[in-house]
């Protein structure tokens, strides 16, 4: 034991040691590696939370008014031209760039999709997209980039009963889309099939940079397919671009025009009228609270681990404390017993880390068997391994910087 405390550090004296501690050792041992297996999978999540969160629309979010509305006792057939007088009006607003409206728009929560097909006979899609139905005015309220090809023409608008819908002449959709579809990246001028058991084919006229689905949650966010259409429901959405540093007035004088052309049409509470950055806030409250969740409950696991290595090691600081003082006596220098209990806990951490990288991915697959999860990467079994190893040796410091000051004379006090 004495080449244990002085000169050369031999492991074998520590794994003995060890040995006669078997309870303690394996508790932190299970301990790091719960907590190992933890925070690789909570990082993970966290961090997926906080892409999706920092996601681009595609859109000008920073001068968008967003209204959602419902007609309250409107016959289906004058919805169409309540909509034009409510688009001219709110156009006339001082303040306002252009308007629209639209079924939904990104991270609206509202929308519906379609499978998109090459081949109108094949059972299986190429992709899976969010259809917008709305009108020439789209493009330039949203602040969506075209990349090729043109616009809608006003005369390709047209109005749509959902129950008895058609498939699109013309379609725009975005360039994630088309590269899926057309990987050679010839999508502008080709035909389409939207939706199933369509007869005929929509042509793609324009390709847009991005437009995010309407749910930001959906495994196709960047597939969206924009439909010159105005749906005849008795709710849908306006959208209004402000000019730069309007938009809170528009916000005020907006909602007030419309109220006074027509006081059929009721805004529902929560999101009848937002900016679109509220809209970017309540669409992510889930994810946040999410990341929130599993920082705390990481923090937590981290410090919890930490103090029992601290108490454990302190634990076993005062059990040795006259062994220490011999060791002292006999020649052990402070380094010597500070670096024995170093050794101690990093044999220690690196089992907990071990079992801990088959309970990780353990759980990851679980994962990605009931969620569909992604597999987790190297980089967090990496960062976890440095993260461990980091807490065990800071919090295993303090009580191994104690002992190391163990006076020589203790040895002779306690005999």
């Amino acid at each position: 034991m004495v080449t244990a405390w002085t000169g050369k550090l031999q492991i074998k004296p520590i794994l003995t040691a060890l040995r006669r501690h078997k309870a303690g050792t394996l508790l932190i041992i299970l301990q790091i590696a719960l907590t190992f297996a933890v925070i690789c999978n909570a990082f993970f999540m966290v961090e997926q939370r906080v892409d999706r969160m920092s996601r681009p629309t595609g859109m000008d979010e920073t001068n968008v008014l967003a209204i959602h509305y419902r007609w309250a006792g409107v016959e289906p057939g004058l919805i169409p031209s309540l909509t034009r007088a409510d688009l001219q009006a709110i156009r006339q607003v001082p303040g306002v760039e252009d308007a629209t409206q639209s079924g939904s728009y990104p991270l609206s929560g509202h929308s519906s999709t379609e499978g998109i097909r090459l081949d109108p006979s094949a059972k299986a899609r190429i992709a899976l997209a969010a259809e917008y139905f709305t009108d020439d005015h789209a493009l330039a309220t949203m602040g969506a980039r075209l990349l090729a090809g043109r616009n809608f023409r006003p005369d390709e608008v047209g109005i749509v009963d959902p129950s008895k819908a058609t498939p699109p002449a013309v379609v725009i959709i975005t360039k994630a889309l088309a590269d899926r579809v057309f990987p050679d990246g010839a999508a502008s001028g080709k035909p389409i099939y939207v939706g199933n058991s369509i007869p005929s084919p929509s042509t793609v006229i324009g390709i847009v940079e991005r437009l995010q689905a309407p749910s930001p949650s959906a495994n196709f966010a960047d597939y969206s397919v924009l439909v010159p259409a105005w749906l005849s429901e008795s709710s849908g959405n306006y959208l209004v671009r402000s000019r730069p540093g309007q938009l809170d007035a528009i916000a005020r004088d907006v909602p007030a025009a419309l109220v006074k052309l027509d006081n059929t049409r009721v805004f529902p509470p929560g999101e009848g009228v937002r900016t679109f950055s509220a809209v970017r806030q309540q669409a992510y409250r889930v994810d946040r609270g999410m990341a929130t969740l599993m920082t705390a409950i990481c923090a937590i696991l981290l410090i919890v681990t930490a103090a029992g290595i601290v108490g454990l090691t302190s634990f076993w600081v005062s059990q040795r404390h006259q062994q220490i003082g011999m060791r002292r006596a006999l020649g052990a220098t402070q380094r010597d017993i500070l670096r024995y209990f170093l050794v101690e806990n990093a044999l220690i951490a690196t089992g907990g880390i071990v079992l801990g990288i088959v309970l990780a991915v353990t759980f990851n697959q679980w994962m990605i068997m009931e969620f569909e999860a992604t597999r987790l990467s190297l980089r967090y079994f990496v960062e976890g391994v440095i993260l461990m190893l980091l807490l065990g040796q800071c919090a295993v410091l303090v009580p191994a910087v104690r002992a190391s000051r163990t006076s020589p004379i203790e040895a002779i006090r306690h005999i």
